[in-house]
């Protein structure tokens, strides 16, 4: 009753009792709904009673506090959208260190378009077919209004596209590795924007929208609670992930990685060492960075219930990559002992297990408690590594491993969603507590798996829906000479062939120019007439 201050300066004392009793009906009968406050203060029409000034400041404070929240929560979403674009740089450095270096400026420029093409997509369809003519009361495929945001007139409708934007983004930008040192510009673009303005939004619509069938926030959700994917393991990750499956696999491999100059199968796969482990490292610190947008920002606001959901993300998010992290290295470095009696420590498998935690963790943040966070880390470092073995057996060859991490890794975040997610803190994130995950069910007595089985639906529509839509579309870019580069230019490398030279100077100074220095130090100054002559001559 803080307003009661000011009440006291305009009221006099025998008021001030009946404004009191008021105030603490209004407390009472009122709701944070600034129209209930409105509605209760209808009936005080007279500006000398004591009810007539609570509610003119109650109304005051109100509006306030709503502005202050718009606000914030506008701020917040800035904060963490902002994070969330900085992982482009991430993935250009890490995409750039994996690489060989005479590709180094086609994959940084790829990356560079991901975030150009998606801007436009997004905002030209892709927006509207993610959240365009959301209503809660129905279910529905894709969104059909709010085309290059027409329908926008608020800064949180705004700031909504913006973070949304970043995801969408991110989706993109994770098939450029994948295809790295052999795809066309042409077809990176057509892709790009296909993704972002298409294919990615009505997986978005389906999940997230409050309308979208698979919605766990729709008014007659699935068996109750629908598909709980709070930051995207299945619709980023799993997006991306599937489609740089579906693109490796039409495109081919690099030359020489598992076929010889004359198309014969090689005993063992050719590796292709990164030319800058600097940049990979660089670039893993910087996604793991920006995950703190992702995860915690996927709370969409601060106020209310929002701070404890906020960080326990930052928690669980962080866990899982330590221990991702940890778990990959530390067991191949026990697998090659048993199979060499040789002992080493993979930075790549360190780097890699951290983003397949940061993946595995993504779906759940917000629903499993820190010990979960820590399991779920452990198993995202094993399904790295026996999906990336696994990719190299089935003779698909992805540049820096965006597949094991993203594509299966998003799967399990999917699946961890349907074993651990608990009852306190599902209900804190805003999802329904009707379905547990399936470990808190036994524990509560029920074995109920029907949320675990909507996770499970999850991945199959994801899976079918880009695999339908995008491998057509590869095979016509394929089928146009619009896909793969052509073997001379791929052999010299892209930044030749595409980009007007080499990402690197190594020219050397002068050789004559070097020598004069250093006669010219050791002489005192003076230089040899055979110097002298010399360059006269040149």
């Amino acid at each position: 009753f803080f307003y009661l201050k000011e009440l006291q300066f305009r009221c006099n004392y025998s008021q001030l009792e009946e404004t009191e009793n008021l105030s603490m009906e209004m407390s009472t009968t009122t709701t944070d709904d600034f129209a209930d406050l409105r509605t209760f203060c209808a009936d005080f029409t007279d500006t000398s009673s004591a009810g007539y000034y609570a509610c003119a400041t109650s109304t005051n404070v109100a509006v306030i506090t709503e502005t202050v929240k718009e606000g914030l929560d506008v701020f917040y979403l800035l904060f963490a959208g902002a994070l969330v674009f900085l992982m482009q740089s991430g993935f250009a450095m890490l995409c750039a260190g994996s690489v060989r270096q005479k590709n180094v400026k086609n994959i940084m420029l790829k990356n560079l378009l991901d975030a150009c093409g998606g801007a436009l997509g997004f905002w030209s369809i892709g927006y509207a077919f993610a959240y365009g003519n959301q209503d809660s009361s129905f279910k529905s495929f894709i969104g059909h209004t709010n085309f290059f945001l027409k329908d926008e007139i608020t800064g949180g409708g705004y700031i909504s596209f913006f973070f949304q934007f970043a995801f969408a983004a991110t989706a993109a930008t994770i098939v450029a590795g994948t295809v790295a040192e052999r795809c066309k510009m042409s077809a990176y673009l057509c892709y790009s924007v296909m993704l972002t303005g298409f294919v990615y939004p009505v997986i978005v619509h389906s999940i997230w929208a409050s309308s979208g069938f698979f919605c766990a926030w729709n008014d007659d959700p699935l068996h109750g609670s629908g598909v709980v994917d709070f930051a995207g393991s299945g619709v980023v990750h799993m997006t991306g992930g599937a489609t740089a499956l579906v693109a490796a696999k039409i495109l081919g491999p690099r030359l020489g990685r598992f076929h010889d100059a004359d198309g014969n199968p090689l005993p063992e796969p050719k590796d292709f060492p990164p030319h800058s482990v600097a940049l990979q490292i660089l670039g893993t610190f910087i996604l793991w960075f920006g995950w703190y947008g992702f995860n915690p920002g996927s709370t969409l606001s601060i106020g209310s219930g929002s701070g404890y959901t906020a960080a326990l993300c930052a928690v669980t998010t962080t866990l899982a990559a330590a221990t991702g992290a940890v778990t990959a290295m530390f067991t191949s470095t026990i697998l090659e002992e048993m199979q060499t009696g040789e002992k080493t420590y993979d930075l790549t498998m360190a780097m890699n297990g951290a983003l397949s935690g940061l993946v595995g963790i993504t779906a759940g943040c917000s629903v499993v408690k820190p010990w979960a966070a820590v399991v779920i880390g452990v198993v995202a470092g094993w399904v790295y590594i026996g999906s990336s073995n696994l990719l190299v057996k089935l003779r698909i060859d992805d540049a820096v491993d965006a597949i094991p991490v993203h594509f299966a890794n998003g799967m399990w975040g999917l699946i961890a969603v349907g074993l651990f997610a608990n009852e306190k803190d599902l209900g804190m994130a805003g999802f329904s507590t009707t379905n547990l995950g399936w470990f808190n069910e036994w524990y509560r007595g029920s074995g109920n798996g029907y949320l675990l089985l909507n996770q499970l639906l999850a991945i199959l529509w994801i899976v079918g829906w880009v695999t339908a839509v995008m491998t057509p579309f590869f095979y016509v870019l394929s089928f146009l000479n619009m896909f793969r580069v052509d073997p001379l230019e791929e052999e010299v490398g892209l930044d030749i062939s595409h980009h007007k030279g080499s990402g690197y100077d190594f020219s050397a100074p002068d050789e004559k120019r070097v020598e004069e220095l250093k006669l010219s130090r050791h002489g005192g100054g003076e230089v040899p007439q055979a110097v002298k002559d010399a360059d006269d001559n040149a």
